[in-house]
């Protein structure tokens, strides 16, 4: 599949900023607040690095075989395989669609409450999908132009936020010991990996290599560790993670309203628009930008009727997929050099998978220093390597 260069290093660094500049991001920074300051900014930091570096990795080979990023678990798992991970991914994005849209209407709500005296969560869940639905209606070319200034914009106001968060934020700055730092470490892993399969859609489409990597891990990491860093503070100086009640507490009005509604649309975007590119791996016709919107509308409907507490949980569950997912598909790549895309399944890569599924789970119960999706990760490609090699002896054989 020949995918048109159109993406200059400056494009992406603003659409991964933008995707990291988001109302999930400073929820997230906020649950880290039983850490203190001085361990929470460490824990942010360095699980950034750690997952950003693999996001980027997973950019690098979807720019090398011009291939979206679900097609290019074809690689691994052949091609039925990737379909059933087509399935997950289309099923996760539609939930994060659905979340980013239920806590960025949450936010609206709570802010327009206390500005106006009025709010309507499901009016500001049904704004914010329609802008969403708009938004993919500019393709490609809204990612060009309409995206870089509507970050450019962001990045204005999150100074302006930043400024007032971290001002307020005082002697709160040493509060709170008691979570565990691999609590922090793997709330900052989790992030940029969910991002992990769909990163290629845009990446295949950069003008080159630096600007398939580089760009995408500074855009994401400069962009996610200033929002956790956002929700930290906040969480500090207000004593809630909820983004709406820490800005309220800084006195942010319009501003934070400008914050929330755009940021959530820029975000939100980028998981409709993969859930449909993912929905092409598999109905090869299926008309893209129609897919996109019936998956907006689909996540919007799902925001404002189904209940969405457990965040931490869903984050998790996640991570229990695509930690796996992960070291087999860099290590398939990378180390053993593996290309199953002529074949229609490869059941190394699956059981690999399950093996990875079920040590992320149980890693969640023993709670490892090292948080369990490195330790799932580590194990995942010890035990694909084995395996790895079991098959090839025998074919030897």
């Amino acid at each position: 599949m020949e995918r048109v260069r159109e993406l200059s290093a400056y494009h992406l660094f603003f659409l991964w900023f933008g995707a990291a500049v988001s109302v999930a991001e400073i929820l997230t920074g906020g649950l880290l607040a039983g850490m203190g300051w001085e361990r929470g900014i460490v824990a942010i930091i360095i699980g950034h690095l750690i997952g950003t570096a693999l996001l980027a990795m997973a950019g690098v080979i979807g720019f090398y075989e011009r291939l979206p990023a679900i097609h290019s678990m074809r690689i691994s798992f052949g091609r039925r395989g990737s379909y059933m991970l087509s399935g997950l991914n289309v099923l996760q994005l539609i939930g994060w669609t659905a979340v980013m849209v239920l806590e960025g209407g949450r936010a609206l709500t709570q802010m327009s409450q206390s500005l106006w005296g009025f709010g309507n969560q499901p009016l500001s869940c049904l704004i914010i999908g329609l802008l969403v639905t708009l938004w993919v209606f500019m393709g490609v070319r809204g990612l060009k132009t309409f995206n870089s200034v509507a970050v450019l914009l962001l990045f204005g106001l999150t100074i302006v936020l930043s400024t007032k968060i971290f001002g307020d934020l005082g002697e709160t700055a040493t509060a709170g010991q008691a979570a565990p730092f691999s609590l922090g470490l793997e709330l900052s892993i989790i992030m940029p990996l969910s991002w992990f399969p769909l990163i290629a859609d845009y990446t295949s489409r950069a003008k080159s290599t630096k600007a398939a990597w580089l760009a995408p891990f500074c855009g994401y990491f400069i962009g996610s560790c200033w929002m956790y860093a956002i929700g930290l503070a906040g969480a500090l100086h207000s004593g809630s993670a909820n983004p709406a009640t820490m800005m309220l507490a800084a006195r942010m009005g319009l501003i934070a309203l400008a914050v929330i509604g755009l940021s959530t649309v820029t975000t939100t975007f980028l998981d409709v628009f993969s859930a449909a590119e993912s929905s092409r791996n598999v109905f090869s016709r299926l008309d893209h930008r129609l897919a996109a919107v019936g998956f907006a509308l689909l996540g919007t409907l799902l925001a404002i009727i189904v209940p969405m507490e457990r965040y931490i949980d869903f984050l998790l569950l996640i991570g229990s997929v695509f930690a796996p997912l992960i070291a087999i598909f860099l290590s398939d790549y990378f180390i053993f050099r593996v290309d199953s895309r002529t074949r229609e399944f490869d059941k190394v890569a699956a059981l690999s998978l399950l093996i990875g599924f079920i040590s992320y789970h149980i890693f969640a119960r023993i709670d490892p220093p090292m948080g369990q999706t490195l330790c799932t990760i580590a194990l995942t490609g010890l035990v694909h390597a084995a395996l790895r090699r079991i098959k090839t002896g025998l074919t030897t054989f």
